[in-house]
């Protein structure tokens, strides 16, 4: 049995307004920027439901930025974070909608470089927060453990070979995610790990055949 203590329910101290629109905000922009994995020149976030509706009034919109910005969530510089962007030659765009198929606080984020990336995510309350698809995939990813994030070329052995290295890195595998678009075709998994990879696995990994995107995420702080 999981026990919640009075930290899960009150959420994460953090500049204000003090908000679980802006933890979760800022919480959403550093994974999503930890997944994109490189600066951006152009961020288009989209809205939707409650988080549309408050997004300026609980500084959701400072929050994301700064989240993407790598502000954690006690930075004083996120009410300052267009400003910041800015200096960064990072162009900003937002634009709010309805869709009540989506969770009530949930956002797109789109990064533009010379390549681009969409990562969707929602924020659960408290500042816990989850990400739920990049790129057109069904992830979950909410931060909680050292995650290994790979995209690659659907074929037989692939997951072998990566679970091999972990295995013969003597690191524990807590959860492990994937899906396919297709036979043959694209694939995606997540694996939640005990502890964060060392890079020179992370680049033995990437340096795999078949193997398109990888990143190695830290969890994020309490």
């Amino acid at each position: 049995m999981k026990y919640i203590s009075v930290f899960d329910i009150v959420g994460p101290s953090m500049v204000g307004p003090s908000s679980s629109h802006t933890a979760g905000a800022v919480r959403i922009g550093i994974l999503a920027r930890r997944i994109y994995g490189k600066k951006p020149n152009w961020v288009k976030f989209t809205l939707y439901n409650s988080f549309a509706k408050t997004g300026k009034g609980h500084g959701t919109d400072k929050g994301l930025v700064g989240g993407i910005l790598g502000f954690n969530v006690n930075d004083v510089r996120i009410k300052d974070s267009f400003k910041y962007a800015k200096e960064q030659g990072i162009k900003i765009e937002f634009s709010m909608k309805e869709d009540f198929s989506r969770h009530p606080n949930s956002v797109d984020i789109k990064f533009y470089n010379e390549s681009s990336m969409m990562i969707s995510g929602n924020s659960l309350g408290a500042g816990e927060v989850q990400i739920n698809s990049i790129n057109g995939f069904s992830v979950d990813l909410r931060g909680d453990f050292p995650t290994l994030l790979m995209i690659y070329k659907d074929q037989p052995g692939m997951l072998w070979k990566v679970t091999k290295f972990i295995q013969d890195a003597n690191i524990n595998i807590a959860t492990l995610h994937c899906e396919r678009k297709d036979k043959g075709q694209e694939a995606s998994t997540v694996i939640c790990l005990d502890t964060l990879l060392p890079d020179e696995l992370v680049e033995k990994i990437n340096t795999t055949p078949g193997i398109y995107t990888v990143r190695s995420i830290d969890m994020l702080e309490k």
